[in-house]
């Protein structure tokens, strides 16, 4: 089993650079995307898959301490540094500048691993603020996950079930806010900071006990079968949106015109044109699953 998590690991790193290449005129050699992060960890993810709540607690414990460490004491940048040529911002000052876009480890690792390989200009800066050792504290969110799906599979009864979530839930909520109040570590999504892992993982981890809630414990489930179409084919979703929904917009304007986004003013237009591809996607992966066809890596 481990071989097979390590090829399927290969393949959606290797998928996620294609999905980002598209539209490029070289393949873009770059992993901070979700697909590509969520390979570069699978791998770790399954070697504490059944191995008990509290190694996998120590395990998330160890990744935020010790990622957190990396950024507190990595030195900052000489004074006249110039932020701007890293497409960086320096919002903060004091102990919170460890963590200003582009001034940290994360970006420095960026600039040696991304040049070694081939691209047609150096890679100086990822313009986002996003960075490929984010799949670090992101293993964190993946193994909360992960112990969040082992607590349901389990045999404990539900109320038991929905009081660990909850109390997970709203302790990783407290301490997360209490580090980014504090200044210990800004919550910063773009880096996916301890704090913002800590804060994101309990606000799922409570989203998902409301849901247990109502769909398993109350047995009110058919509300959620647009969900469960997509949730069949989550990759066949993902790369329809990456490689077909800009055709599929220009598709829809091309028949129907721009009056169709535009009936409810101009400052909806994205939004309704997200919806109608969002729909399309859907159809789709309706269709696949009334036929069993589910693709898998």
């Amino acid at each position: 089993m481990l071989g097979h998590a390590v090829y399927r690991a290969i393949l959606l790193v290797l998928l996620g650079v294609f999905l980002r290449s598209v539209g490029h005129d070289e393949t873009r050699w770059t992993f901070e995307d979700v697909v590509t992060q969520i390979g570069l960890g699978y791998v770790f993810v399954f070697l504490l898959w059944n191995r008990g709540w509290k190694i996998q607690l120590a395990a998330v414990a160890a990744i935020l301490i010790g990622y957190w460490l990396l950024f507190a004491a990595w030195p900052l940048p000489k004074p006249g540094y110039d932020h701007a040529t890293v497409h960086g911002q320096e919002n903060w000052e004091g102990f919170r500048a460890h963590w200003n876009k582009n001034a940290h480890p994360a970006h420095y690792f960026d600039q040696w691993l991304l040049n070694r390989f081939p691209r047609i200009e150096p890679f100086v800066a990822n313009a986002g603020g996003y960075n490929t050792l984010n799949f670090i504290p992101a293993l964190a969110t993946m193994i909360l996950g992960l112990m969040a799906g082992e607590l349901l599979r389990g045999d404990r009864p539900p109320k038991e079930k929905l009081t660990r979530l909850l109390l997970g839930g709203l302790a990783c909520l407290a301490i997360g806010a209490a580090l980014h109040a504090t200044g210990l570590c800004p919550s910063v999504k773009r880096i996916w900071t301890p704090s913002f892992t800590l804060i994101s993982g309990g606000l799922c981890m409570l989203t998902l006990a409301v849901l247990y809630a109502i769909v398993d414990v109350t047995g009110w489930r058919r509300w959620t079968f647009p969900a469960v179409v997509v949730g069949q084919n989550p990759i066949a979703a993902c790369v329809m949106i990456h490689l077909f929904a800009q055709w599929m917009a220009d598709t829809l304007h091309r028949h129907f015109g721009t009056r169709l986004f535009t009936m409810l003013g101009p400052e909806f237009q994205p939004l309704l044109e997200n919806l109608s591809v969002g729909a399309i996607v859907w159809l789709i992966c309706y269709w696949m699953y009334r036929r069993q066809i589910f693709l898998r890596l």
